[in-house]
């Protein structure tokens, strides 16, 4: 008897450490009231940011203007613009300076709304999203719920099918 209620134990803790474990993440709160440069150099909270997008699904790219696999990844980025023009595109750049940034923007020809934290990928806003490689995407349904919040550039499949599946 003792030996089956420790396996069932160890199953129910298994089953409940599996089940929260693999459930997407919300935005943190820190996330959500930090601070972002916007293109036209207005602080906006990642709130803010998120409220403008209500009702539309929303793709976010974490990236740098210094970052190789970011700029290897802007024809992928582009391609998935172009067969996914009814969702948002928000661009987050982890730069160190303003100018970069927006010279990186205008290099890149990047297109959707662009913004900047202010204290780069390992600062506060970097950290309440885990951010630990660019770059990185989340994307975010009609209703607001993250459906997937840690795709690398290795991952367009995964986004690609995920906004299809949105559509």
């Amino acid at each position: 008897m003792k030996k089956i209620l420790t396996s069932a134990i160890v199953i129910i803790a298994c089953i409940a450490t599996f089940s929260f474990t693999n459930k997407q993440p919300g935005f943190s709160k820190e996330a959500l009231n930090e601070k972002l440069l916007s293109a036209n150099d207005a602080q906006v909270s990642f709130q803010e940011v998120l409220s403008k997008h209500q009702g539309k699904i929303l793709v976010i790219e974490c990236w740098a203007s210094w970052c190789g696999d970011c700029v290897k990844a802007m024809p992928k980025m582009k391609a998935l613009q172009t067969d996914n023009p009814n969702v948002d595109y928000v661009f987050i750049s982890m730069d160190k300076t303003a100018d970069k940034w927006k010279a990186g923007i205008e290099r890149h020809e990047l297109k959707g709304d662009h913004y900047m934290a202010n204290d780069g990928m390992k600062g506060v806003f970097g950290t309440a999203i885990n951010l630990d490689w660019i770059p990185r995407y989340i994307i975010v349904d009609k209703k607001g719920k993250i459906v997937v919040y840690r795709a690398i550039e290795t991952d367009f499949d995964k986004i690609k099918s995920t906004l299809k599946s949105l559509k």
